[in-house]
């Protein structure tokens, strides 16, 4: 369906009868407000700002604000694509805020991740991207001549049309074993007091199953038609081309990180970072036959992610954000004019007890000493 464009219809040019007339009505309305008779035309009203039509309307200028999944213990994000635009925003310096939304928001296209930028929505993670490098003037690939760009594109396709499939594959028909890859707190995840227990067991029952729409993906775009040993062997061919392609270098196009990067770190990430306990056969065949893609992927964390042990242990979205001076703690209460603390009604009694004591000691004294005087007289 074709979308109108404003101001399609052309504006008529003011002929000299136009002009007369506009003219003529004028002055008789002068001629009105001089003679007292009529109200003075309105004023024009302007036209009322747009409506900001998203979650964040207290919004900084210039501040990035991700919608994403929730922090595990063992990846910042469990989703590739919220994992890239993330990364990116890092590795393009940009100040970005995540918001703690419990998994209760989604795009206008129904996708996480989702950004909002001054009071406007942006989805999907390369369009965010593209229009984020745009808008602030950061192309990760500035140095890249054609051929290059290229590659990365075609090789960002197999990544993202077919290395991230294989990795979905796996999750929908293993649900089980993937909650404990990651160790996902569903509880925590969706903000939720609903056991843990009956949250994994529904989990479990839906995710795997072929009316759910995950499964119903994979199986709409191809992997999930073929058997379990072919789709391994669809991922481990896709894990040696980008093993090949980097080779020894530290980055695919040198020693600066650029959006295959990104890409590649993002996916790789869900293989490399998973419970040790796990057995998945992506992870086996990188680190026996793709050992440059872990120290391409430990790289990337390095550079992209120092505050990692932060973020997997406290599950805090925003440990890069400047947390504000702890306050201290000033006792305003229980003080007197002097700035000594004032005593509990307890501790009060007590002292007062001791004080009674002493002055009966005092008196007591004070009676055997006149009384040793009479004595002594």
């Amino acid at each position: 369906m074709a979308t109108e464009v404003e101001n399609n219809v052309p504006v008529p040019t003011e002929t000299k009868e136009i002009k007369e007339e506009l003219t003529t009505d004028n002055k008789a309305e002068e001629a009105k407000q001089e003679a007292g008779a009529g109200d003075a035309p309105a004023a024009t009203k302007e036209p009322a700002p747009p409506k900001v039509l998203v979650h964040k309307s207290n919004f900084e200028k210039d501040v990035v604000y991700l919608y994403q999944f929730s922090r595990t213990p063992l990846l910042p994000s469990i989703s590739p694509y919220c994992l890239k635009v993330e990364t990116w925003l890092r590795l393009a310096g940009i100040k970005y805020e995540n918001v703690d939304h419990k998994l209760k928001f989604r795009s206008k296209k129904g996708q996480l991740p989702f950004i909002e930028l001054n009071g406007e929505e942006i989805a999907d993670s390369a369009i965010i991207i593209k229009e984020l490098s745009q808008r602030f003037g950061h192309d990760l690939d500035a140095a890249l001549n054609v051929e290059q760009r290229n590659v990365a594109h075609a090789t960002i396709s197999m990544i993202e049309n077919h290395l991230a499939w294989v990795i979905m594959w796996w999750r929908t028909k293993f649900p089980e074993q993937m909650l404990k890859a990651y160790k996902v707190n569903l509880q925590s995840a969706l903000g939720t007091r609903i056991p843990n227990g009956i949250l994994n067991f529904l989990f479990k029952f839906s995710y795997g199953r072929k009316w759910f729409q995950g499964t119903k993906k994979v199986k709409a775009q191809g992997i999930g038609v073929h058997s379990p040993e072919e789709v391994i062997e669809f991922g481990q061919g896709d894990l040696k081309v980008l093993s090949d392609m980097l080779g020894e270098k530290p980055f695919f196009f040198g020693d600066k990180p650029t959006n295959l990067d990104v890409v590649a770190f993002a996916n790789l990430a869900q293989i490399y970072f998973i419970d040790k306990e796990v057995q998945f056969t992506l992870k086996d065949y990188m680190s026996d036959n793709c050992q440059n893609l872990e120290g391409f992927v430990n790289r990337m964390k390095e550079r992209c992610f120092p505050d990692w042990e932060d973020i997997c242990t406290t599950l805090d979205l925003n440990t890069h954000l400047p947390k504000p001076p702890a306050e201290e703690t000033k006792e305003k209460e229980g003080k007197d004019e002097k700035g000594e603390k004032e005593m509990e009604p307890e501790d009060k009694d007590i002292e007062k007890e001791k004080i009674d004591e002493k002055e009966k000691e005092k008196e007591k004294d004070k009676d055997t000493a006149e009384n040793k005087e009479k004595e002594s007289k």
